[in-house]
């Protein structure tokens, strides 16, 4: 609870940071909760993935920003990301939670390639 007081009672910036952190986190979990559905199911609609992303998201932050255990927060994320999932695209168990296990794989590897080109990137000498 200190973060959170403590991240409101500074200035705006780090609010800001925060909200930021979030919206591009759930930007990119949509994208690759979207190429994840689109392997397993075929053509599907896009706007739908926008309700899955930010959902693991929003458990990354506020678990992150209170300190609580980051298992707790993944178990928590995946359940809730293969209820999303079923729900939205109306399919069975199994398939849904296969869906769900190459979102997390897509997620993880596209997150090393693009952390890996960033490490890159602002290691380069000028």
């Amino acid at each position: 609870m200190d973060a959170l007081i403590l991240q409101t009672a500074a200035s705006g910036a780090p609010v800001t940071a925060v909200a930021g952190t979030f919206a591009l986190f759930a930007l990119f979990l949509s994208l690759t909760a979207h190429i994840a559905v689109r392997n397993v199911l075929g053509d599907v609609e896009l706007k739908k993935a926008f309700a899955v992303g930010p959902v693991p998201a929003a458990i990354a932050v506020v678990f992150t920003t209170f300190g609580w255990n980051s298992f707790v927060a993944l178990a928590l994320a995946i359940g809730l990301d293969f209820t999303l999932v079923k729900y939205l695209y109306g399919r069975s168990n199994r398939l849904s939670a296969y869906v769900v296990f190459i979102h997390f794989v897509v997620t993880v590897i596209l997150g090393f390639v693009l952390f890996g080109l960033l490490v890159i990137l602002t290691s380069a000498p000028l």
